[in-house]
């Protein structure tokens, strides 16, 4: 018995510390990318915000719902079960109960997304669902978005807020999605980010205590070496 015990206490002691990580940023920065990666090398849940904010786009639009009207969207804000896989290895997201991973992505929703995001009761609903899926990630979890070290976890073990260029933005958005306008890909992403941190609630901002990481000149991988280190560094640190 004392051997089971001793055992589990060893197991418990050489455990990596569980951590709260929170990747910020605007679109094309590599938050996705980077965020899944780190949560697969390092043994942590993932969860990508941004998702969830498209999928309640995606059923506003289905369902009829003007989204220009801030008040038809807030009356709405509950109705939907959104429910998010963590695994990064294949992360799920459906709608009452329907996969909607793929018609989340399309060019409807993206273009639409930054008005329903705005709607305070839509953020308290998405926000609060994102802190219960943060709480019970037992091995830690890197949460990916644009105001989770400010608003959704400001108790975070650590902040990242990534950000570059828009002229590498767009050329990486570009590189995504065939046949696709640089300079037009590149306006789209500046006006995102005025609607993202113009926005009243919850605006996209880098938190007081977060790590800004510029991945212009980086390459993905660059990225998430940086990223693992500074997680690694912060488990160290519990």
């Amino acid at each position: 018995m004392s051997t089971t015990v001793e055992t589990a206490s060893a197991a418990a002691r050489t455990a990596p510390a569980a951590v709260i990580v929170a990747i910020d940023g605007p679109s094309g920065t590599g938050k996705s990318s980077t965020s899944k990666a780190v949560a697969a090398q390092l043994g942590l849940s993932y969860l990508d915000t941004g998702a969830q904010y498209r999928a309640i786009t995606w059923w506003m639009l289905n369902n009829g719902i003007d989204v220009q009207d801030a008040m038809e969207v807030a009356t709405a804000a509950a109705k939907p079960v959104i429910v998010s896989g963590t695994d990064p290895a294949a992360p799920t997201i459906t709608v009452d109960g329907e996969d909607a991973s793929g018609p989340i992505r399309t060019q409807e929703v993206t273009s639409r997304v930054s008005a329903v995001s705005a709607v305070p009761e839509v953020r308290a609903r998405i926000t609060e669902l994102q802190r219960t899926i943060a709480a019970a990630a037992g091995r830690g979890i890197v949460v990916e978005g644009r105001d989770i070290g400010t608003t959704v976890l400001p108790d975070a073990d650590l902040k990242i807020f990534l950000t570059a260029s828009p002229e590498a933005r767009a050329a990486r958005r570009s590189g995504e999605v065939k046949g696709s306008d640089l300079a037009a890909t590149k306006e789209a992403l500046i006006k995102r980010d005025a609607a993202d941190s113009g926005r009243k609630t919850s605006p996209l901002a880098k938190a007081d205590d977060a790590v800004e990481v510029d991945t212009t000149q980086l390459t993905l991988q660059q990225v998430i070496e940086c990223v693992v280190t500074l997680v690694e560094e912060k488990r160290a640190a519990k």
